[in-house]
């Protein structure tokens, strides 16, 4: 199995309202791709955090293999979500994928 972690920043552009309301929206779309994309087992989106935190959203997910990594980040449907409901919004994005 293997873990696809993501930490996103937002774009300060964006005023509190809308930060709300991107994060409520990724954690939705994200979440909902479980049972869409084959050989993803799970996802969680975080979005509430403490103050002490430099970044805004948490993607934490499980995958069966690294094969099936490569599926979910070609598939249409993480497309549609990523170019969507996060892309346009975030200004930094860092990525850790390892094996259980």
């Amino acid at each position: 199995m293997v873990k696809h972690v993501i930490l996103w920043k937002l774009d300060d552009k964006l005023s509190e309202s809308e930060k709300e309301q991107v994060r409520s929206n990724a954690k939705r779309e994200l979440e909902g791709l479980v049972g869409k994309i084959p050989g993803l087992l799970s996802m969680q989106i975080t979005v509430e955090r403490l103050e002490s935190s430099n970044a805004d959203m948490m993607l934490d997910s499980t995958l069966e293999s690294a094969e099936a990594l490569k599926v979910y980040k070609d598939h249409p449907e993480h497309l549609r979500v990523a170019n969507n409901y996060v892309r346009p919004y975030t200004v930094q994005r860092l990525c850790l994928d390892f094996n259980l």
